[in-house]
């Protein structure tokens, strides 16, 4: 199992930490990318810094690393999640502006047909927001906005963002045990 996890700008870092410790733990390969944004959020929110989640993946990027074999269709992988995911980075993808690593790679998730998560964190949003969420939904991918879940009666944020994060890895095609709704 090979899947891209991109850490975009917005806040909520710790869920995409989180989804890249999940997946790791089920033992699949994990190719990591973070924009400079995402560096900033990632001090301003956690206790993690750009090298301590180097450590957390299979392999890691940054955004300007344009090369990195996901950039093409050739390089064979399950899915692709973008947590967070700003709206900057949404519109871009919905408009075909591949212009880094991770519009870049999400371009190929859509043109490959290959799962596509983005975790939009965006609140509010005004009409141009959904415009840009709904063409990506035309255009394949999933779109998963970062909202918490109460009915499981969570005790800790943890509990809320480890919910989410089975939610996430579901939506990659992943069998996840984790609470339903009863």
């Amino acid at each position: 199992m090979k899947f891209i996890v991109a850490l975009t700008g917005a806040s909520g870092q710790i869920v995409g930490i989180r989804l890249v410790e999940r997946l790791r733990e089920i033992g699949a390969e994990v190719y990591l990318v973070s924009t400079r944004a995402a560096r900033i959020t990632l001090k301003a929110e956690t206790e993690y810094d750009e090298y301590r989640i180097r450590e957390l993946a299979t392999k890691y990027y940054d955004e300007d690393e344009i090369y990195a074999p996901f950039s093409s269709g050739s390089f064979k992988f399950d899915g692709m999640a973008i947590v967070p995911c700003s709206i900057k980075t949404a519109s871009a993808i919905a408009n075909g502006i591949a212009d880094n690593l991770v519009t870049r790679a999400a371009d190929v998730a859509l043109k490959e047909r290959r799962k596509l998560v983005l975790a939009v964190r965006e609140a509010p949003m005004h009409a141009g927001h959904f415009k840009t969420l709904l063409k990506l939904c035309e255009l394949g991918a999933i779109v998963f906005p970062l909202v918490m879940s109460f009915y499981t009666k969570p005790k800790t944020i943890e509990d809320m963002v480890d919910f989410t994060v089975s939610r996430i890895m579901e939506h990659l095609g992943l069998d996840v045990e984790y609470e339903r709704w009863k």
